[in-house]
């Protein structure tokens, strides 16, 4: 059995149930939109997010679940997936998942519009519940990650990001969403606002982590979906190039920014740069930092005891830092 499909299991029947609801959430008077949002939901990913959603509403309440519950879980995948339609315009990017992009088939103009609707949804459906805590929460991650983006992009154009930005670049990018996620799980069994903070927090590391192990995907050979370097190619820079250049002679530092600034498209340059994070303890590093947050989270949990959706919970964890994609 794959990992994901071991840690869905104390949440099964919450996952199919949450499968009809969310395409119920996404209907529409417009036959176009529909179509679209049909083909989205037919790809759709490992479903993370809601996961995240049930498990933790599950284990702060002792099993305890809420029709809120599924509210806030279509709230997050609606957000994320209209965040995921608005990146592939940005970054002009033609596949997703192994598919085409909804730019790729519908174009830019209809691909933005449909992000927007998706969003619109989301923030609707919690109005319509009056779901103010849930609202409150997923609009804070909405504007984290808008503000997220657009500081890796100012931080590309000069390369002089620190390992201090980098972990605000990330908790902003992808942290925001999953503690937005395990947050919403917790307020919507009306738990204690100490408890929703603290799964927050929980979120937080391990979207941090699983964000820390998508950096280290560029500096592998395996086959990930995502090509060796392409990090690199868009002038990011993730962690095992700012350790690496920050203990370095002067003399590498200076061909390293060279080769990032103006040999991104070189493959022959691209790999000598990934062999030289490789050869510097960048990867060592890295992985380090990412067992790190895994700790952390670790140490949230010991405060719940123990019962099948903490132990999904544990699963998820281990997931994120040992997956191969």
């Amino acid at each position: 059995m794959k990992p994901v499909e071991q840690i869905k299991i104390p949440i099964a029947k919450e996952m199919e149930l949450f499968e009809s609801k969310f395409k119920d959430s996404m209907l529409s008077k417009v036959p176009l939109l529909n179509r679209i949002t049909y083909y989205i939901v037919r790809r759709k990913g490992k479903q993370m997010r809601p996961m995240f959603v049930f498990l933790v509403a599950k284990m702060v309440s002792n099993g305890g679940f809420d029709e809120r519950t599924y509210r806030g879980a279509s709230i997050v995948e609606l957000i994320h997936t209209a965040s995921l339609v608005h990146d592939d315009v940005v970054d002009d990017s033609n596949m997703r998942r192994g598919f085409f992009s909804i730019n790729a088939l519908w174009k830019n103009k209809i691909a933005v519009l449909v992000g927007d609707f998706l969003f619109s949804k989301g923030l609707l459906l919690s109005m319509e519940y009056e779901d103010y805590d849930l609202l409150k929460i997923i609009s804070t991650a909405v504007k984290e990650i808008s503000e997220g983006e657009l500081l890796q992009i100012e931080k590309a154009r000069k390369l002089d990001i620190t390992e201090e930005v980098y972990y605000e670049i990330i908790r902003q990018k992808t942290a925001t969403l999953i503690a937005a996620c395990c947050g919403i799980g917790a307020a919507s069994v009306s738990v204690s606002n100490e408890t929703v903070k603290q799964m927050k927090k929980f979120g937080e590391y391990i979207g941090i982590a699983f964000q820390i192990k998508d950096d280290l995907f560029d500096y592998t050979e395996d086959k990930i979906g995502k090509p060796t370097g392409i990090d690199i190619k868009e002038q990011k820079m993730t962690l095992p190039l700012i350790y690496t250049l920050n203990n370095c002679s002067e003399k590498d530092k200076k061909w390293l920014i060279n080769s990032v600034k103006k040999h991104n498209k070189n493959k022959k340059r691209v790999k000598e740069v990934i062999q030289f994070v490789k050869d510097n303890g960048g990867i060592e590093y890295t992985t380090q930092k990412m067992h790190d947050y895994k700790n952390r989270a670790l140490k949230i949990l010991d405060n719940y005891p123990d019962s099948e959706y903490k132990d999904s919970l544990l699963m998820m964890i281990d997931y994120v830092v040992e997956r191969k994609i």
